[in-house]
């Protein structure tokens, strides 16, 4: 087998396994930030919490249920979209459909992570954007369902793209830092301009830190690159759910996963597709 294939081969591969521990991820990581949450408004208000000693939830217990029958998962239930198939997306013990999420997410993580896995070979660079697809994918599939990009996830993710250039492994330092702070500050100025024009609220601070962690990983030089397709993308999107769906226009969109896909294709493809746009222009 060609070299470049069994690099794939393996990136797919893992990326099945990682796949089904993101969906864990997607599902368990809002009711857990919830339940705190909840947990700290108790402890302000000096108030005794109802649920005192609830069950242990976190991402390792409690073992995966069928949320309609409670039936346990058993290892040959889980595993990666093999028992999806096997079972016609149905739960084995009381026949309720299981979401379509849990293949997709896992399939889309193994292409991801073979994709890179071909694009760097058996580099560092390679295990450094495995980690930032496998974070880009939790985090969209959590803003897809909750509209949440949670701070546990991001700030780590901005922080280790800092470290990173220290290297450096994409970036330099300066190029690092620089594009945490535009990432930032670049979409805070649009919220707070927007705020000001409509008196709404246009996007949530979730997103300014996604584009900081992005630029932090990336260097300031591929903002615009992400920014652009981001917004492109997203705007399709909206208007085919608009037209073809018929989505409530004042319903709002999630604009993480946009951002996450725009980061990512830029990722594997940005100075391909800078250099294709220069040559376009006439600029070199």
């Amino acid at each position: 087998m060609d070299t470049v294939w069994l690099i794939g081969l393996c990136g797919g591969l893992l990326g099945l396994v990682v796949g089904s521990f993101l969906n864990v991820v997607i599902y368990r990581l809002p009711i857990m930030l919830e339940r705190d949450w909840r947990h700290r408004c108790h402890e302000t208000l000096g108030q005794e919490a109802q649920d005192a000693a609830p069950e242990r939830f976190d991402l390792a217990k409690p073992r995966s249920r069928c949320p309609q029958c409670r039936h346990v998962i058993t290892a040959m239930e889980n595993i990666p979209v093999v028992s999806f198939v096997l079972q016609r997306g149905r739960c084995r013990h009381c026949g309720n459909p299981i979401s379509m999420q849990y293949p997709l997410v896992e399939i889309l993580t193994a292409v991801l992570s073979a994709t890179v896995a071909i694009h760097f070979g058996w580099t560092p660079q390679a295990a450094a954007a495995l980690l930032l697809t496998w974070g880009l994918v939790a985090l969209s599939g959590i803003d897809f369902r909750t509209q949440l990009l949670p701070d546990i996830v991001t700030l780590p993710g901005l922080w280790l793209g800092l470290s990173l250039a220290l290297f450096p492994v994409f970036a330099s330092l300066q190029d690092s830092v620089i594009g945490a702070m535009a990432g930032y500050l670049s979409l805070w100025f649009v919220y707070q301009a927007f705020r000001l024009l409509t008196g709404k609220e246009g996007m949530g601070f979730g997103d300014f830190k996604l584009l900081a962690l992005l630029g932090a990983w990336l260097g300031w030089q591929y903002l615009p690159t992400v920014v652009i397709l981001s917004s492109v993308v997203g705007a399709l999107f909206g208007i085919s759910m608009i037209v073809f769906r018929g989505r409530d226009r004042s319903v709002p969109m999630p604009f993480g996963p946009f951002l996450a896909a725009a980061g990512w294709i830029t990722m594997i493809w940005g100075e391909q597709m800078t250099a294709a746009y220069l040559r376009f222009s006439g600029i070199s």
